[in-house]
């Protein structure tokens, strides 16, 4: 609770020191006017420029990371950056003598940024998000071509921003009212991601929010060109930037992004995860694997199982880094199941069944505030299904489990059969196949333990490799074809 306050009060801290210093700067002798149509080109593209550069970067990494709430961000901020070009070049007195152009640019900047946040603060479940998921590597460059198009016509034709009347009342107060509100929720949706999951990504986009919001206020109500106006611009650089840190500290590992395209296509499926496993996917395993020591390692052990197992299938590039990030997430529900019951020796009552059950629920709802791909989330939510409908939570039944989750599913089940665990000690690599083979058709695709079984053939050395490197794990006997 005390960690919580001290969140809400820097926030609070933070929206309302440059508002208030807004509204004393502009009520003192001292907020006096800078007609200075050049230095405002200047400081508009400088602006811009970095707001470009940045959110194009955070585009490119986000298709990486498969993460659509990062496309989100960076479609919002090249939004910004790409309109509020086009205030800088219709300054008055600069280029263009055209009144009301700069303003309503300016405007138009912080509404369309604000549409983008307010898509990334839903649930990626969501159907319209399900939709831009899939196309995900168009976003970025369509997005920038309609935003070019649009600046091209107004530019040509600036006489259309009459009728926006963005600056002049009512609008510019409706305009207000819609900032805020789709910013409020953006905030609110986020913060409440943050308190429970604690990733600097949810924060910073708090922060570049209510920015944003103290932005607009100043917008409608400074005086053009006194000093206390010029606030605004340095408020806009600042989301910009306190967002793309977020993300920097959230997701980019020491690796740089050209060694993240090469492994794209590396067969060693050490180096893929590595490479994926970005700084909050990592601290999601270690928070999860904190909590029962017998199951160390479990997390990143079923997703090189899947890699393998995906690999063996022929399944694409994209199906494979999605199953490698689902595979290190898989159990991220149990973080919200009591100690008492995870770590329990003995049989388990009906009713702690039941509690056990519903982690991969809990996983999925957590990670698709996340922005996790729904690829990612039919791993986390359908892993303990089973191929006959007996499994849970949703009784899916033959190929209405993704496949992406039948796969994992054998991968999590013969790690889990070759650990040690707080009830049984870990089986041999032959028992634990004999139990595979066995669940063909009931537990399992067939298609899929098939797969298996070629794998293990063909790659015996890989096994008894990962079973004697990883901790808690009893090897009985070597891996044999």
């Amino acid at each position: 609770m005390h960690n919580n306050t001290t969140v809400f009060a820097r926030l609070a801290l933070a929206m309302l020191l440059p508002l208030a210093g807004y509204f004393l700067f502009q009520a003192s002798a001292a907020d006096r006017s800078f007609n200075a149509p050049q230095e405002h080109f200047y400081i508009v593209s400088l602006v811009s420029f970095i707001a470009l550069a940045l959110a194009i970067a955070v585009g490119i990494v986000a298709t990486q990371l498969r993460n659509i709430k990062i496309s989100f961000l960076s479609l919002s901020y090249v939004s910004l950056a790409a309109m509020f070009t086009l205030h800088g070049l219709s300054t008055p007195g600069f280029l263009m003598h055209h009144s009301g152009m700069s303003g309503n640019a300016a405007q138009l900047s912080i509404m369309l940024a604000v549409v983008w946040l307010w898509l990334s603060s839903m649930s990626a479940d969501k159907p319209l998000i399900k939709w831009f998921a899939e196309w995900q590597r168009w976003l970025l460059p369509v997005w920038t071509l309609l935003l070019l198009a649009a600046c091209s016509f107004l530019w040509a034709f600036p006489e259309v921003t009459h009728y926006f009347h963005l600056k002049e009342k009512p609008m510019m107060w409706v305009a207000t009212i819609f900032i805020a509100g789709m910013n409020g929720w953006t905030m609110l949706r986020y913060l409440k991601t943050y308190l429970s999951s604690r990733f600097p990504l949810q924060l910073a986009v708090v922060y570049s929010s209510g920015w944003l919001v103290v932005a607009q206020l100043i917008i409608v109500t400074g005086k053009m060109w006194y000093a206390s106006w010029w606030l605004y611009h340095f408020l806009l650089l600042a989301s910009v930037i306190v967002m793309v840190t977020g993300i920097v500290c959230q997701y980019v590992s020491s690796r740089s992004i050209s060694a993240s395209v090469k492994l794209m296509f590396r067969a060693n499926p050490r180096d893929w995860i590595n490479t994926y496993m970005s700084t909050s996917v990592r601290e999601l395993v270690m928070t999860t694997e904190a909590r029962d020591s017998y199951t160390a390692g479990h997390n990143y052990r079923v997703a090189l199982y899947a890699l393998k197992l995906g690999e063996e299938m022929a399944l694409t590039s994209g199906e494979l880094r999605a199953i490698a990030q689902g595979g290190l997430v898989h159990d991220v529900g149990k973080l919200r199941i009591p100690d008492l019951i995870l770590n329990k020796p003995g049989k388990l009552t009906p009713e702690e069944r039941q509690v056990i059950e519903v982690h991969p629920v809990s996983g999925y709802d957590l990670c698709k505030r996340l922005g996790f791909m729904p690829e990612e989330l039919s791993v986390i939510r359908s892993h303990h299904e089973k191929w006959d409908g007996t499994g849970y939570p949703d009784k899916l039944a033959g190929e209405q489990i993704p496949l992406l989750a039948r796969v994992t599913a054998v991968a999590d089940v013969y790690d889990a059969l070759t650990s040690s665990r707080s009830y049984r000690k870990a089986m041999s690599h032959e028992a634990a196949m004999e139990i595979i083979v066995k669940e063909s058709g009931r537990h399992f695709d067939p298609r899929c333990v098939e797969a298996w079984e070629r794998l293990v053939q063909e790659q015996p050395a890989f096994f008894e490799q990962t079973v004697r490197n990883s901790p808690h794990l009893k090897l009985e006997r070597k891996v044999r074809t």
